[in-house]
């Protein structure tokens, strides 16, 4: 049961495998393209997702 929360890490994986989808100047966030603020979000965003997964896989103690 505990397998399926890995799947979640393949999110930021797939959000970022394609740069067309995101390789724009706008719209731009404090001065940021697009292309580089997003890539920066998605840093956050992962490293949230995996201590969710690793909270919901670790063992008790």
């Amino acid at each position: 049961m505990k397998r399926r929360w890995y799947w979640l890490l393949l999110v930021p994986f797939a959000a970022t495998l394609f740069p067309p989808f995101y390789a724009h100047a706008t719209p731009a966030l404090f001065g940021f393209p697009f292309f580089y603020w997003y890539q920066m979000v998605w840093i956050v965003i992962s490293a949230l997702i995996i201590w969710v997964v690793y909270q919901a896989t670790r063992e008790s103690e």
